[in-house]
């Protein structure tokens, strides 16, 4: 790449960042490893990066929405949302799309004003439709291909709160 397309590259994503005002994640695979462990009782455990939860904080800090849009169903993700102050939590989709358009009406928003962070198929139809769709570095290739960002950080291991940092950055909250 070129200073020229590299200069380019970044006015572009800097406006597609200026109006986000409402960040949707998906979990498996974004705000977890993707590892889901399942004990002997049936009681299922995740894990969540601490790092993530300052770049809530800080993303809330600057009067931006949050919400969570999962395929599966989790009291794992309800809790840490309510730790985070996630104030919309949206599980149990087998399509994303419907409850994601159903959120941004709700919430008065254009699609341009959303950044979707999700890692695999299911979140393609969602991606799609965002001002600013984002994956983290270990994204399917199909995701990867539809992204505008892609995180240095992989699932589970920072890549929300760098695409927090990066969003608030180029909107000159940072």
């Amino acid at each position: 790449m070129s200073d020229r397309d590299h200069v380019r590259a970044l006015g572009e994503l800097a406006d597609r960042c200026a109006p986000i005002e409402l960040l949707v994640a998906d979990v498996d695979g974004v705000l977890t490893d993707g590892v889901i462990a399942i004990a002997a009782d049936g009681s299922e455990t995740k894990r969540f990066h601490v790092r993530d939860g300052l770049g809530y904080a800080l993303w809330h800090r600057a009067g931006k929405a949050s919400a969570i849009l999962s395929g599966r169903r989790a009291t794992a993700v309800e809790r840490r949302a309510a730790e985070l102050s996630i104030a919309h939590v949206l599980q149990g989709h087998d399509s994303k799309i419907g409850p994601f358009r159903d959120l941004i009406a709700r919430l008065g928003l254009e699609p341009r004003q959303v950044c979707y962070i999700g890692d695999d198929l299911p979140d393609l139809p969602v991606l799609q439709a965002v001002g600013l769709a984002a994956c983290p570095h270990d994204a399917v290739e199909e995701v990867r291909q539809a992204a505008h960002l892609i995180t240095r950080a992989p699932g589970g291991k920072g890549a929300v709160r760098e695409l927090i940092e990066l969003i608030l950055k180029f909107q000159g909250c940072s």
